[in-house]
């Protein structure tokens, strides 16, 4: 059993001079340590601006036109919604008045002539003469009921309520102008009749098309609709009656902004934007807020400075070449 045992110990041993030959036995040089990682990026980096360079001629070859960004200072809106009211219903309540007027006119002069004549040989009967007195009432009456009618259907502060013969009122009864009634929610303009309102058809798309107010007063409340309502005369007569409108008013302290032209905004993954001209020939879309429309253009509040170069032609090309670089221009 010995030399067996010999012949293995040697075996043993010439195993691990060969694993030691391939790898040290465990001794060897130390692996190369790892490279440091890089460092990280910061976590909030500054978005690279969307934008397009240009060259002096690409920009002449494209009609770009910019213009400074206006100072301004705009009230926020409250919004209500309206109806126009048939011209004839106010045409009906109209006739009802001047009929009642008529007959009450001619009734009292009836009783003035009757007076008149007293102690006279041309006296009427007393019958007459008492006739001609209840006949004045009666119509007198009737001309008072056709007032309050209409004031109650109209409201008691009406551009007329001391002359029904206002030129306004022949110009509703006859079409020339159009009345609507305005009902905002609760609370929206507080107890405040609001000085003017502009109206704007449902699903406008023209910005910037909008009918202003001649005139503003209390209506009675809609019983309907929980709110504040008013009547409102339109400055202009191409709205059909019975047609629904939205309203708004100014409310608040006027706030500081820019104004932006229609023609500066372009539309981009359901968003608007204007570029501005950060310096010359390098334009950077900026994203507007156009919930705030006036008769010119979009009041922005932030993101524009006043001076700041909007360009307000060509503004589609520039969004054009920025999404497709080798757009060129007509």
């Amino acid at each position: 059993m010995r030399p067996l045992s010999r012949r293995l110990a040697a075996r043993v041993a010439a195993s691990c001079v060969a694993l030691a030959s391939m790898s040290g036995c465990g001794h060897g040089t130390p692996a190369t340590p790892a490279a440091p990682p890089a460092e990280h990026e910061p976590e909030q980096r500054a978005a690279q601006a969307p934008g397009v360079t240009l060259t002096p001629a690409e920009i002449t070859k494209a009609g770009i036109v910019t213009a400074p960004a206006v100072a301004m200072r705009h009230a926020p809106d409250a919004t209500g919604y309206a109806v126009v009211i048939t011209r004839e219903a106010i045409a009906q309540a109209v006739a009802d008045l001047t009929t009642a007027a008529a007959v009450e006119r001619q009734s009292r002069a009836a009783l003035a002539r009757g007076r008149g004549l007293a102690g006279t040989p041309g006296a009427m009967p007393i019958e007459t003469q008492e006739a001609a007195e209840r006949q004045a009432t009666v119509d007198h009456a009737a001309l008072v009921l056709a007032q309050r009618r209409l004031s109650a259907i109209y409201g008691g502060n009406a551009p007329w309520k001391d002359n029904y013969n206002s030129p306004t009122l022949a110009a509703l009864a006859a079409g020339d102008r159009k009345l609507a009634r305005v009902t905002f929610p609760l609370g929206a303009l507080g107890a405040a009749t609001p000085a003017t309102l502009r109206f704007t058809r449902l699903g406008e798309t023209q910005p910037g098309r909008f009918f202003e107010s001649l005139a503003v007063w209390s209506a009675p409340a809609d019983a309907s609709i929980p709110g504040s309502s008013f009547f409102a005369v339109l400055r202009g007569s191409d709205v059909s009656d019975g047609e629904h409108l939205v309203a708004r008013a100014s409310v608040g302290e006027p706030e500081a902004g820019v104004l932006v032209p229609f023609s500066a905004a372009v539309i981009s993954e359901g968003k608007y934007w204007c570029y501005v001209e950060a310096k010359p020939g390098s334009f950077v879309r900026t994203e507007i807020d156009t919930s705030m429309p006036t008769g010119e253009g979009y009041f922005v509040r932030e993101g524009i400075t006043p001076g700041a170069q909007i360009v307000i032609e060509s503004a589609g090309f520039l969004l054009a070449r920025e999404i497709n670089p080798s757009t060129e221009a007509d």
